[in-house]
Parts: C-alpha cells; sequence; structure tokens
C-alpha cells in the first residue's frame, strides 16, 4: 500500500466485500425450473450482444458456487453481495416459490455463515421475468406489489440467517438504458416516457424493505448508481444541462429516498410521476443504509437545436480511462466530491452509506496462468483513497465493495470486459486469482492491524 490516503485511519471503519450479480455469473439458465428473464430475451435477439455469446456457462456459479465461496474466505472479506435470481424463485413473478431455486440460495447462505463472511443478497439485479414485462415491466404499477411478494418468499426461506438485504440495483439504469434509450434490456426507446419506471422501483423498493422487516430484517437499503456531473464548458447553458443530467440520474433517485419527494418536473416540461396517495411517505421512510455504486464521473455540455435531449455526453477532457474507452473516465476525486455533495445535499437525512460497487474492466487474455492487473490495482487504490478522504470530510461510509469478485457476462459487452478480482477462463470454468485479488487481501488484512 504506497498511497498515502490507503493508510488513512478513515479506513479502520470500513467493511470490505465484493460483489457479483446471478444473471452475470451463474450459467445454468435452463436448469432445476428457473424461468425466462428480459435479459434472456436479449442474449437470443441477433446481433444484442458484442461477441455473440450468452449467459450459459458464464462463471458457472450455479455448479461452482463453493468454489466463489473459497476464493471470499481466501479473500477473507467481511461480506459478500450476491444476487438472487427472481426468475429462479419465482420463474413467472407471481405464484409459490420454486423450491429448487430456494434450495441453491439457501446451501449458499450456509456456505458463506461457514466460511466467516457476512451474505449481503441484491434481491433484483435488471432479471425482470419476462411474463412481468409483457404486463408492462416496470412501467406498470403491479410490478411493484408483485415485487414484494418476491421479497417475502425469499425472506421466509433465509431470513432466519441473512440480516441485511440489498432490494433493488441501480434502478436508474433499468430507467434510463433500459426504457429509455434501450441500451438494456428490455431495450426499449421511449425516452422521457421512461418516467413511470422510477417511481415504480422505489416503490417496490419500499414495499420489499416492508416485508423483509416483517420478517426480522435488521437493515434493508436500495442500490443507487451515482455519477458527479460535469459541465463540459464554463458557460450558462452548460450548466443548465449539468444540472438537468443531474436530475435525470441522480436526484430523482435520491430525492424521494432521503429528502422530500421528486424534483419539479413540470418546469422542466416532463410529466409529474404516477404518484398515489401514502406512496411518497413510504418511499421516504428513514433507509438503514444507501447504497452508492460508483464508476467515473459525467461530463456533460448542451444538445444542439433538434435533440430530442436537452444534452449530450461527452469524454471527460485529460482523463485516462478503463477498457470501456472515453464512456468511462477515470477519476477518483469524483467520487469523493459526489459523496460529500450527497451528504451537503441530504444532511441528517443522509443514512449511513455503503459503496455497493466500484470497480473497472481492463483488456486481458481470455486464458490465462496469472493477470498483473497493474491498472485495476491503480484504480481500487485512487477510489479507495477518496472514500477515505469522503469519510474525513464527514461522510459516513460504512462498507466498500469491489465490483467484481470474478469475471462474468458484461451484459451486452458479453464476455469482452472483464471486471474481476478472478480471472476466469470461460471455456473451462477455472477461476485464477489476479494480482488485484492478493491486493485487496493485504490491503483488508493491513486495515484491520
Amino acid at each position: 500500500m504506497t498511497n498515502p490516503e490507503l493508510r488513512s485511519p478513515a479506513l479502520k471503519q470500513l467493511r470490505w466485500a465484493t460483489a457479483t450479480a446471478a444473471f452475470q455469473i451463474e450459467g445454468s439458465r435452463t436448469a432445476d425450473g428457473r424461468g425466462r428473464s428480459i435479459w434472456d430475451d436479449v442474449v437470443e435477439t441477433p446481433g444484442a450482444i458484442k461477441d455473440a455469446t450468452t449467459a450459459d456457462p458464464a462463471a458457472d456459479s450455479y455448479r461452482r458456487a463453493d468454489d466463489d465461496v473459497a476464493l471470499l474466505q481466501g479473500l477473507d472479506v467481511d461480506s459478500y453481495r450476491f444476487g438472487i435470481s427472481w426468475v429462479r424463485v419465482q420463474p413467472d413473478g407471481t405464484g409459490p416459490a420454486n423450491r429448487a431455486g430456494l434450495d441453491y440460495y439457501d446451501r449458499l447462505v450456509d456456505a458463506l455463515l461457514a466460511a466467516g463472511v457476512r451474505p449481503f443478497p441484491t434481491l433484483y439485479h435488471w432479471d425482470l421475468p419476462v411474463a412481468l414485462e409483457e404486463r408492462g415491466g416496470w412501467l406498470d404499477r403491479d410490478t411493484a406489489t408483485r415485487f414484494a411478494d418476491y421479497a417475502g418468499l425469499v425472506g421466509d426461506r433465509l431470513g432466519d440467517r441473512v440480516t441485511d438485504w440489498y432490494t433493488i440495483n441501480e434502478p436508474a439504469m433499468t430507467t434510463l438504458q433500459g426504457y429509455g434509450i434501450g441500451t438494456l434490456a428490455p431495450l426499449k426507446q421511449l425516452l422521457f416516457g421512461a418516467l413511470p419506471t422510477v417511481h415504480h422501483q422505489l416503490l417496490a423498493h419500499a414495499l420489499a424493505a416492508r416485508a423483509l422487516r416483517a420478517r426480522g430484517a435488521q437493515g434493508v437499503g436500495i442500490v443507487n448508481n451515482h455519477t458527479q456531473v460535469r459541465p463540459l464548458r464554463d458557460a450558462a447553458e452548460d450548466h443548465q444541462a449539468a444540472a438537468v443530467y443531474d436530475l435525470l440520474h441522480n436526484r430523482i433517485f435520491a430525492d424521494p429516498l432521503l429528502g422530500d419527494g421528486y424534483p419539479d418536473l413540470e418546469a422542466l416540461g416532463l410529466p409529474p410521476m404516477p404518484v398515489r396517495d401514502g406512496d411518497l411517505e413510504l418511499i421516504g421512510s428513514p433507509q438503514d443504509f444507501y447504497g452508492v455504486n460508483f464508476y467515473n464521473p459525467t461530463t456533460v455540455t448542451a444538445a444542439p437545436d433538434g435533440s430530442p435531449l436537452p444534452f449530450d455526453i461527452v469524454p471527460t477532457p485529460g482523463a485516462p480511462t478503463t477498457g470501456f474507452g472515453p464512456d468511462w473516465p477515470i477519476v477518483p476525486e469524483a467520487l469523493t466530491g459526489l459523496l460529500v455533495d450527497l451528504k451537503r445535499r441530504y444532511a441528517e437525512r443522509m443514512p449511513p452509506v455503503h459503496i455497493t460497487e466500484n470497480g473497472a474492466s481492463f483488456p486481458e487474455p481470455d486464458a490465462a496462468d496469472r493477470v498483473q492487473d497493474d491498472e485495476r490495482i491503480s484504480y481500487l487504490a485512487g477510489h479507495i483513497g477518496a472514500v477515505a478522504a469522503a469519510i474525513e470530510g464527514g461522510v459516513d461510509v460504512r462498507e466498500y465493495t469491489v465490483w467484481s469478485l470474478m469475471d462474468n457476462f458484461e451484459w451486452l459487452e458479453g464476455y469482452t470486459q472483464r471486471f474481476g478480482l478472478v480471472h476466469v477462463d470461460f471455456a473451462t470454468g477455472e477461476r485464477t486469482p489476479k494480482a488485484s485479488y492478493d491486493w485487496y487481501r493485504d490491503l483488508i488484512a493491513a486495515s484491520r492491524a
């Protein structure tokens, strides 16, 4: 640990974790009564996936969960954030639970506890049942009710051992990319017509939190993707564009949870949210903790005349990038700025923060004995240092989570982007820890010394 920030006493208060998502690692998409999700539809759409692959076998974790637990034990992490597949538990999104699906997660929870790792499930990481999407998906309020029912089924089975839960992962990406511009499932291009999905996801979170607490949960939180928004130029039109993007990516999701309801959408010519009596009180009830996924800042400029959106997202000047290129600039101090701004904006309403995803993809070979991923180590060190700076600035951060434990199926990118601390040979399933795995293990040990 050569970075001075990584010797900060602030890091001693952190719990350390790593994360995965069910669809990205499990494989076995037709095994044991699993239903069909919107991402199954996408991977079978010709031309949708960059390398024409599917999520089978991915990392084959449905059959190799013991291998993954051993890797977690080797890291000596405090927690493992893993995804529970809605369609494994409830194949069509309604009705009784699929016993075989719940059995898998039951065994995983027991294995984690035996290894000394706290199980920290995420109930929804984008794998909406197709049957619900056909009824309107997140555009339909009833999906929130169905999600709460699903949460209850999982809580009934695992709640005697799982104390803390994440409900929904990155509702912003589901809204903006899934329903807004069509770069994630379900590949819809509704632009501002996607906005009802914001409210229905936040309502789903609140209803699921209530269901889980009724089953003994000690802590429940949502996981929001946040970005620090920067105007390209110090010009009024770029500042206005940045304010609009900040509202759509950050505030429209955080304000109802941590503030006083939705920001003023009608002032921007946008339709109001489909709010019913009691919704905002339920959504705005105190949060046990608040999950923040952070990868990069976003630089925007005013859009040209005739554009359907009032902003353009552009490369961040002078910033190095990850394997995704200009869309993913590396600016660690943006994480400090974001966290400090969240604390300033929401003040006493701001609960303890968990950094629930942070990581980077860089080009790596498909087969490897050892990956010396110094760029990833540098990225992680910079961002952990940024978390330390935020803590020193008064932000109550309790947990830091690396994305991802292992290489996985990276959505539309297929297997072309690798985020893992552990290399996966997708032809054989072989797992090989990278240099970053050893580095993270050593950092965790040093923080406890």
